[in-house]
């Protein structure tokens, strides 16, 4: 009966595709919407992220205004529990929330490889580390500023030779530009030498990372710029906690684009049906049981819903992969991907409002009065 379904839907077309684009058009918005939220959750619940902690100014949150002293290197690492510490220098070009933010880290060129899980895929580290303005970027800023190794990059008073392309298997990183700690702090005048934003602890396993804070910032509290310590995932979700709420909220436009696809489904399955009244009536009499005609509505109502989510998706998919969407605050960036569950989930949920939409005319079918509905009252 599948051919006899398609060919019933395509009877009335100009109603099928509209309805099938309809649904293609919210679940491409719900999908976008678990993309942020995907996104979201890989930057502030990475397992990796748990052995490190974030030493910054205390109530200072945008890169720029957070000034510590380099020195304090030493003094973190004699406190218990911490293997090592690595100094960082932040600068960013715009340290509200945007889509097109430039966030360079400046890192102590040895420690790169030891705390970063990264991956040349151009360039070599032999030219990072003999040119004193060498950089290498993510991929994603690669593409994103047609970045190519050998060429000059400059904003603001940066202005760097791009030495190499690396990939990441933190989504956050490839939105980054790693330099030289030295090179930074010169870029951003003589008053930045000796002084870093925030230095990134790597604490010991099976230590408790909330006493390993509290120890840092009590040894520190008297040593001239208090500061605050956080888990680095904690960091993170602090840096863009605004955009948190508003990711949040936008959960609520997931969930209406989901009722939408519900209320154009189902409104079309029943006026199928009542234009087709006559007809099921006759598929009774020629041995099609209530049941057999329930499951048949209801498989229409799921062709349509599954159809429309299958093209959101890969439309979802395909402008995700090609415009590498991310949004920064604070110099912290939040990666927009797509994931095989955000994949899954969509035809799931496609499959699902498929059969709700479908439940009451299904069910009209079935009760359907035999001589009434071949009289076409």
């Amino acid at each position: 009966m599948f051919r006899y379904l398609l060919k019933s839907l395509w009877r009335h077309r100009m109603r099928t595709v509209l309805t099938v684009m309809g649904a293609a058009v919210a679940l491409f918005v719900f999908c976008f919407v678990a993309a942020f939220q995907n996104g979201l959750s890989r930057l502030t619940d990475n397992s990796r992220a748990d052995r490190y902690l974030v030493t910054f100014q205390e109530n200072r949150f945008c890169p720029s205004t957070s000034r510590l002293p380099e020195s304090y290197v030493r003094q973190i690492q004699k406190t218990s529990g911490v293997k090592d510490v690595m100094p960082i220098q932040v600068w960013t070009n715009n340290c509200r929330a945007s889509l097109d933010v430039i966030v360079f880290h400046g890192i102590p060129v040895e420690k790169i490889l030891s705390h970063r899980s990264i991956e040349l895929t151009e360039g070599s580290w032999e030219q990072f580390n003999s040119q004193t303005n060498a950089a290498i970027v993510g991929e994603n800023v690669a593409r994103k500023r047609n970045l190519k190794v050998g060429s000059q990059f400059s904003i603001g008073p940066m202005s760097v030779s791009i030495a190499g392309i690396f990939r990441s298997s933190e989504p956050a990183e490839a939105n980054l530009i790693y330099t030289s700690l030295a090179y930074l702090q010169l870029a951003n005048g003589s008053s930045a030498a000796g002084l870093v934003t925030q230095h990134e602890v790597l604490i010991e396993d099976g230590v408790d990372p909330e006493q390993v804070s509290k120890a840092i910032d009590d040894q520190l509290r008297n040593a001239g710029v208090p500061t605050k310590t956080r888990r680095k995932g904690a960091f993170r979700a602090h840096a863009v906690s605004d955009l948190i709420d508003l990711i949040e909220f936008s959960n609520w436009l997931g969930y209406a684009c989901v009722g939408l696809v519900l209320s154009i489904v189902a409104t079309t399955t029943v006026m199928n049906v009542q234009d087709r009244i006559k007809e099921y009536a006759v598929l009774q009499t020629i041995g099609i049981r209530p049941m057999k005609a329930l499951r048949m509505v209801m498989t229409e109502s799921c062709i349509l819903c599954v159809c429309g989510g299958s093209i959101g998706l890969l439309g979802a998919i395909a402008s995700l992969g090609f415009l590498d969407f991310s949004i920064t605050a604070e110099g912290v960036t939040i990666p927009v991907q797509s994931s095989w569950l955000i994949g899954i989930t969509t035809l799931l949920v496609a499959l699902a409002t498929g059969l709700i939409a479908g439940l009451a005319p299904a069910i009209q079918v079935a009760r359907l009065p035999l001589v009434q509905a071949l009289r076409n009252e």
